[in-house]
């Protein structure tokens, strides 16, 4: 796959649409990314490029418009000719919960056709091992009796480490002070040196770290256990039944894209992920394997706006 670049510019063809369509693809394909390079957007579809430039014979370009919450990518592709050629890389933050934080240049209800939902990635609670809790009933208790005497880090205001906590705080019914950092890295290194005593870390992060010993983790946030880590329980089994929550990534296309482009997008796309090897690679890098079609993904969509909108709603989440 190739390395950043800018996009390719064709000139417009005085062609019928069908005959475009016909012709798919003509040109590079271009993944637009609403982070930088070097996060988990190039482990999940780097691969997933590769995959597709094998199969349908063009360049696939990972091209890196972060900013605004990924709404400036998202904005990008939105504007692009819909032809398949220019795609998005989306995560939940994007397609679910930016409307509620972000002024928003399109509307997200209809620019937008799922392509395939690719994976999760559930986070873990994490704590500073100066923090005198081994299970996340005894972290709760603790911050029960100091309000706001703890502090977490998150990648920001309205990531889903930034949510994922806000949600744990109203169900639990505690109040922790939020300390937002650039990013997931930073925000993950901030744990591990002891600025802030609680963190949301997905498993990315977690296999790295958790060995030097500065970090303990108390429950995952996923239905069932990580694979990668079978010994820590679920925030479910740890005392609050219920609690879900991931993010989730997938690929769109801006709408309009016609239909046997989307479908030979989805097929190409889909026989990538649900292979065994991806699926082993995936879960080999902290994600949980989804390979959804559009019905899922359109459902996941749903789950999401009606599980986070509410929420940075009634706790006032504001990106400032």
């Amino acid at each position: 796959m190739l390395p950043r670049r800018s996009l390719l510019t064709a000139p417009l063809l005085a062609a019928a649409p069908a005959l475009a369509q016909d012709a798919f693809p003509n040109r590079p394909i271009s993944l637009a990314v609403p982070l930088t390079a070097g996060g988990p957007a190039d482990v999940i579809f780097r691969p997933m490029g590769n995959a597709l430039q094998a199969e349908l014979g063009q360049p696939v370009v990972m091209d890196y418009r972060p900013g605004a919450g990924g709404t400036i990518a998202m904005d990008h592709a939105m504007r692009a000719r819909p032809d398949g050629h220019t795609l998005a890389i989306a995560s939940n933050s994007q397609y679910a919960f930016a409307p509620f934080l972000f002024p928003m240049p399109y509307d997200n209800d209809r620019a937008w056709t799922p392509v395939i939902l690719v994976a999760q990635a559930p986070s873990f609670v994490v704590v500073h091992r100066a923090v005198p809790a081994t299970t996340l009933a005894e972290l709760i208790a603790l911050a029960k009796g100091r309000p706001d005497g703890l502090s977490f880090a998150t990648a920001g205001v309205g990531f889903t480490s930034h949510l994922a906590t806000e949600l744990l705080m109203e169900r639990a019914g505690v109040s922790m002070l939020h300390v937002p950092y650039r990013g997931a890295s930073a925000a993950s290194q901030a744990i591990v040196a002891g600025e802030v005593q609680m963190n949301f870390m997905e498993a990315a992060f977690l296999s790295g770290l958790l060995p030097g010993g500065a970090i303990r983790a108390l429950a995952v946030t996923s239905r069932e256990r990580h694979p990668l880590f079978p010994d820590v329980p679920t925030v479910a089994e740890a005392g609050i039944p219920g609690f879900e929550t991931a993010t989730y990534w997938g690929l769109v296309a801006p709408a309009g894209v016609p239909a046997p482009v989307l479908e030979r997008l989805r097929a190409a796309t889909m026989r990538h992920v649900a292979s065994p090897a991806e699926r082993a690679r995936l879960t080999a890098a902290g994600f949980l394997p989804v390979a959804g079609d559009a019905a899922a993904f359109e459902r996941n969509k749903a789950e999401e706006v009606a599980k986070w909108g509410p929420l940075i709603r009634n706790r006032n989440i504001r990106v400032t």
